[in-house]
């Protein structure tokens, strides 16, 4: 509470300070460095005071402020009525929130079924200890392709109660959905993100006057995605050789050795409705009660995207060809789908569990909103961190990292500079895929005169790829991140826990990928033989630095201490 005043303080001394001006007024200056205190304020009061949605709330209001010309008064009403009302009235913003709500309440009812509890107990015959459930957790995630939202809302509730279980904690767990979400989906052939990173492609090509095949560009970006796929790669290899290190072998052995999965004072960003669901004890429990809704979710998400896409695209395409395909999935807009999606899964597990006689239609009301419940803190913050993004936008964050670090890029270092430059902004704003929209228009330029002056010519395709890595990477390391915000809810981890457990392996990777386009842009190396050298330094790096979390170790270490 100390840390918190202080914060405050300090907060209000920047405030009136700084204030030139008491009246009204949108300000034209540019900001310059003072352009960073919105995110960073938020970011730097959250991991200190511990509380996100007040951190958030504060971001907001500093950055409505800057551009209320500095009137502390004015900012409080733009940051409520332009900012926070602003986030809620978008539609796409809209439907992500019903879409969650809709999730949580499906989940709700497939409790109260008691599908979950069976899903467990089936699927706990199977799999005997941690490593396992650790590994079926990643197949779903890859298995889930098509996009990061439906990626965690599907996986998280499906393998959290056999993570459970097998004594994985909440930490290690969101970081398995984390890494798997957005960077599958970033890599996919086919998904919700292939069609806005072909359309940001094309125009940048189009304006360049570059002809090209642009799905085709994107697919030969995949092998210089290094972050995303090492990303995958180093969770399979920590849970491959049961392993960990830093915070989050802390975190583990707290799990393996105390049973308590979230430490000590942590705040999970899912409430207590649904683990305190009561189920009836005379109920058959039976695994297609989680399984039929699941799968709807999974194919209704899936056939609503490519449906949605030949409707948006007014039939242009024949939907039947894998061109046709891919160009629905790209034109799709996931918001929507992904609302009929959970609406539709939700009234399957309703009509099950009143058709089985499991509960009547009143009972099953209740489980819904119970469920849904559960996802309220999630999206106060995710309304908070959109609002965060709007302001950061207004007061041109992103514009000045970009113009501060494009005047100094070296060619030689084009692809690693690129890589930070995206991750900062991503970090800054919280959303890849602005910053793939403001980072892509400057660095294929860049790299295009390049090439041009007797360059590496595949220096437009590396420069692709570590933009898509950047902007994923400062995803990942940033609490403002909706991704991120919802792997901490779909896993029921304390998001801050999860953000600063992440980070050391999000940095570890980061640096391979660094390495590797380091390596790519000075030697013309085949892409496939660069990582298979940063596959190799990453198992060398956990192999060095991780500590066995096997509970036969860590109990051996702890009898000997004793």
């Amino acid at each position: 509470m100390k840390k918190f005043r202080i914060a405050l303080l300090v907060l209000l001394g920047i405030l009136f300070l700084a204030l030139p001006v008491f009246a009204e007024g949108e300000t034209e200056a540019s900001f310059g460095w003072i352009s960073l205190l919105p995110p960073l304020l938020a970011i730097v009061l959250a991991f200190i005071t511990k509380q996100v949605l007040i951190s958030l709330f504060l971001g907001i209001l500093v950055g409505s402020t800057m551009l209320a010309g500095w009137n502390p008064f004015y900012g409080l009403l733009r940051t409520m009525d332009k900012y926070i009302l602003g986030s809620l009235s978008d539609s796409w913003n809209a439907a992500i929130i019903i879409f969650l709500l809709a999730i949580g309440g499906m989940v709700g009812v497939i409790s109260k079924m008691g599908g979950t509890l069976a899903v467990a107990e089936a699927v706990g015959k199977k799999v005997k200890n941690p490593r396992t459930a650790q590994l079926y957790t990643i197949l779903l995630g890859v298995f889930v392709f098509f996009d990061d939202y439906a990626n965690t809302l599907i996986v998280g509730p499906t393998m959290r109660p056999l993570t459970d279980k097998n004594k994985i904690s909440k930490e290690k767990f969101s970081y398995l959905i984390d890494s798997t979400a957005a960077p599958i989906v970033g890599i996919a052939l086919i998904s919700t993100w292939v069609g806005y990173e072909i359309g940001v492609i094309k125009n940048i090509y189009e304006r360049l006057g570059i002809d090209a095949n642009y799905y085709e560009v994107f697919l030969k970006t995949i092998p210089y995605s290094y972050y995303c796929v090492y990303a995958l790669i180093f969770i399979l290899v920590l849970v491959l050789m049961q392993r960990d290190f830093g915070p989050m072998y802390r975190a583990e052995k707290r799990a393996r050795l105390t049973g308590k999965l979230i430490a000590d004072g942590s705040k999970p960003m899912t409430s207590d409705e649904i683990t305190n669901m009561e189920i009836k004890k005379d109920i058959k429990l039976k695994v297609s009660n989680a399984i039929v809704p699941i799968l709807t979710l999974i194919v209704v998400a899936f056939v609503g995207l490519w449906y949605n896409g030949y409707v948006l695209l007014e039939g242009n395409v024949d939907p039947f060809t894998m061109s046709g395909i891919r160009a629905c999935f790209g034109e799709a807009d996931s918001s929507i789908v992904l609302l009929w999606a959970s609406i539709v899964s939700g009234i399957v597990a309703v009509i099950m569990g009143v058709a089985q006689k499991i509960f009547t239609i009143d009972e099953a009301m209740d489980s819904w909103v119970d469920g849904a419940k559960s996802m309220v803190i999630a999206c106060m913050i995710l309304v908070l961190a959109w609002s965060l993004g709007s302001v950061t936008g207004d007061v041109g964050t992103a514009e000045f990292l970009v113009g501060r670090i494009s005047d100094t890029i070296p060619f030689a270092v084009l692809p690693i500079i690129i890589f930070v430059l995206s991750a900062l902004v991503s970090f800054a704003t919280g959303t890849a895929w602005g910053t793939m929209a403001i980072v892509i228009p400057l660095a294929v330029p860049m790299a295009y005169a390049f090439v041009q002056d007797g360059g590496d010519p595949h220096m437009l395709t590396i420069s692709l790829g570590t933009v898509l890595s950047g902007a994923i990477l400062g995803d990942h390391c940033s609490p403002i991140s909706d991704t991120t915000i919802m792997s901490s809810m779909a896993s029921g981890a304390d998001h801050l826990d999860h953000v600063k457990t992440q980070m050391p392996y999000a940095f570890t990777v980061a640096a391979v990928a660094g390495l590797s386009y380091l390596i790519a842009s000075i030697f013309s190396i085949h892409p496939i033989i660069i990582l298979i050298i940063g596959v190799a330094i990453l198992i060398g790096i956990v192999s060095v630095f991780g500590k066995s979390v096997k509970e036969e170790d860590l109990l051996k270490k702890a009898r000997v201490k004793e």
